[in-house]
C-alpha cells in the first residue's frame, strides 16, 4: 500500500469542484481512498484521521490544494495525479472558454438584472461581509449563505438592513423560500397560509416539509442565521422577519424554530406577539411551550390550527403512533446482543443534532457531541465516538473548505463504517435531507454501506423533503428500507425509536 501527499501552492478551487474530482479519483481501480482539499486546519485534522496526511502536507496553507491518495502500487500513484492534473485543467479551460457574460461583482449583475431585489451571497467568510455591505447599499435584500463571518460585521450588517428596511438573512443561513422561490437548501413545498422564521437551516426545512405533506403550505419561510437570537446580535433579524409576517395578508399562522434565545432576546419577541392578531406557534428547542418540544409537534400545530382543527387531535396520533414504536423496537433489540447498548447519531443538519440530544436526554444519562446542547458533554475528539454519541457533521470543523454533508457524504459515509464496527453501537442515526442544493442521489450514495451496516446495528433514518423534490421522498424512503433501513417520518420519531431500543436492551 501507497500513500502520496501532494501540495499545489496559492491553486484554488471551490469546495463541490474539487468533491467531484475526489470522488472520481476515488473510483480508479487501485485507489483505496482519496481526498483532494483545501489546506485548511480542519481538513488537515480529517486528513490525519483517515491517514492520508504525510509529512510534506503538515505546513500547507488554506490557499494550499492537496492531494491525497492511498493505492495498492506506486504506480497508481502517478496515474491518480495525472487525472487530477487533467480534472483541473478542464475546469479551468472550461471556465476560461465560457462564452456566456459571467458578472464579476453586484453592480454586474443588476446591470444584468436591474430589477431584482434580492443578493444570495456565497463567498469565503473574510469577504462574504464587504459583499452583503455593497448590496445593502444597492437596496437589495440578502441572503447571506457564507460562514465564518466576524461576529461584528453581522452585527453592523443587520443594523443597516433594519435602518434600510431590509432583510439580512445570515451569515450562515442556509435555507429559505421567499415568494415560492427556495434558495439555498430548500424544498419544493406547497404555497399556502403559514409563515416560518427560523434561527435554524434544517430546522426550517423539516417543518415547511411536514406542513406541506399535510396537504398545506408556506407564505415565506425566512432564515436569520443561528448567532441572530444570541445577546450579541440581540434577534434583530429574528424581530424584523416576525414584523414582515405580522404585517403580511398571505401569512395567517406563524411559526418560530429556533434553539432558545438570550432572555432578553426572548422577552422582546413574546412582547412583539403579544402585539400580533395572529396565532403564533414558538418552538425554542430543549423548551416546551404548549405542550410543543419537537419539530413535528410545531410543525403539525400550525397545520391544526390553519385547519380549524384542536391540535390534540394530532397529538393523539403522535401518541399513538409513538406506542407503535415501542413494538418495533422490541423486534430490533432482540436482534442486538449485550454488548451492544449505546446510539451513535450522524447529522448533516445541526438542528437535529440539538433536537437528538433533547429526545435522548430521556435516557438519563450522559451524551457526547461535538456541538454539546444542555447538559451534554463536549467530545475530546469529534472524530472518536464515546458512549451515545451525536454528532453534526454540517458544524465548521468539518465543512471548512470542504462541501456540506447535505451535499458531499463521503465523511459521514466512512464515520457510519467506523460506528457499525464498534461492537458497542446498538443504532446508527442518520438524517437523509432532500430538496435544492442537496446530494441528487442519496440512495447510491448510502445503498452499500446501510446493507453493510445494517447487518450489525439498527440503522434508522429519517427524510425530510417531499414528493415534489428532485430526489422525490416516497422513492428514497421505499429505497432506503429495501436496503436495510429503518425509516421514520420525522427526525423526532427516529430518535425515539433509538431511544426506545436502548432502554429495552438497558433493562
Amino acid at each position: 500500500m501507497f500513500i502520496s501527499g501532494k501540495i499545489k501552492k496559492g491553486v484554488y478551487f471551490d469546495s463541490v469542484t474539487l468533491m467531484g474530482i475526489g470522488k472520481k479519483i476515488s473510483e480508479m481501480d487501485g485507489v483505496i481512498d482519496a481526498a483532494v482539499v483545501m489546506g485548511t486546519k480542519e481538513n488537515k485534522a480529517i486528513l490525519a484521521a483517515a491517514g492520508l496526511l504525510t509529512s510534506q502536507l503538515q505546513n500547507s496553507g488554506d490557499t494550499d490544494l492537496l492531494i491525497c491518495v492511498k493505492t495498492e502500487t506506486e504506480e497508481i500513484v502517478k496515474n491518480t495525479n495525472d487525472m487530477v492534473d487533467e480534472l483541473l485543467n478542464k475546469v479551468k479551460k472550461k471556465v476560461d472558454t465560457n462564452e456566456e457574460y459571467l458578472p464579476k461583482n453586484i453592480n454586474g449583475a443588476l446591470t444584468i438584472m436591474p430589477d431584482a431585489n434580492l443578493a444570495l451571497i456565497s463567498v469565503a467568510g473574510a469577504y462574504a461581509g464587504y459583499e452583503a455591505k455593497k448590496a445593502l447599499e444597492r437596496g437589495l435584500h440578502v441572503m447571506l449563505f457564507s460562514d465564518n463571518v466576524p461576529l461584528e460585521k453581522e452585527i453592523e450588517l443587520k443594523k443597516m438592513a433594519q435602518k434600510k428596511g431590509l432583510l439580512l438573512m445570515g451569515p450562515d443561513c442556509g435555507t429559505a423560500i421567499i415568494n415560492g422561490v427556495p434558495l439555498g437548501f430548500a424544498n419544493v413545498v406547497n404555497r399556502g397560509s403559514i409563515g416560518v422564521v427560523a434561527a435554524s437551516g434544517t430546522g426550517l426545512q423539516e417543518v415547511t416539509s411536514i406542513i406541506s405533506n399535510e396537504g398545506l403550505g408556506i407564505s415565506q419561510a425566512i432564515g436569520t442565521g443561528g448567532r441572530d437570537i444570541k445577546k450579541d446580535v440581540g434577534g434583530i433579524m429574528f424581530i424584523e422577519a416576525l414584523k414582515a409576517l405580522a404585517e403580511d395578508e398571505n401569512t395567517k399562522v406563524i411559526l418560530l424554530v429556533s434553539k432558545p434565545p438570550d432572555i432578553a432576546v426572548l422577552k422582546r419577541i413574546d412582547n412583539l406577539i403579544n402585539d400580533i392578531s395572529k396565532p403564533v406557534i414558538s418552538l425554542f428547542l430543549g423548551t416546551e411551550i404548549d405542550g410543543i418540544y419537537t419539530l413535528e409537534e410545531a410543525a403539525l400545530t400550525a397545520v391544526s390550527i390553519l385547519k380549524g382543527k384542536e391540535p390534540d387531535e394530532f397529538f393523539e396520533k403522535l401518541k399513538s403512533r409513538d406506542e407503535a414504536l415501542k413494538q418495533l423496537a422490541k423486534q430490533e433489540a432482540q436482534k442486538r446482543n449485550s454488548n451492544q447498548k449505546y446510539i451513535r447519531g450522524l447529522f448533516s443538519g445541526g438542528t437535529f443534532c440539538t433536537e437528538a440530544q433533547i429526545i435522548v436526554r430521556k435516557l438519563n444519562t450522559i451524551i457526547y457531541s461535538n456541538v454539546p446542547f444542555a447538559t451534554a458533554i463536549k467530545l475530546k475528539d469529534s472524530l472518536i465516538s464515546y458512549k451515545h454519541t451525536l454528532i453534526d457533521m454540517g458544524d465548521d470543523e468539518f465543512t471548512s473548505g470542504r462541501p456540506h454533508p447535505m451535499i458531499d457524504y463521503s465523511l459521514r459515509n466512512k464515520r457510519i463504517l467506523q460506528e457499525a464496527k464498534d461492537p458497542q453501537t446498538a443504532v446508527i442515526l442518520l438524517d437523509v435531507v432532500l430538496g435544492y442544493g442537496s446530494n441528487t442521489d442519496p440512495v447510491s450514495e448510502l445503498s452499500d454501506l446501510i446493507q453493510e451496516a445494517s447487518k450489525k446495528v439498527a440503522v434508522i433514518c429519517s427524510v425530510t423533503g417531499t414528493n415534489k423534490d428532485p430526489q422525490n421522498r416516497v422513492y428514497v424512503e421505499q429505497a432506503l428500507k429495501n436496503i436495510g433501513a429503518i425509516v421514520m417520518p420525522s427526525n423526532a420519531a427516529a430518535c425515539k425509536l433509538a431511544v426506545e431500543i436502548v432502554q429495552i436492551l438497558g433493562d
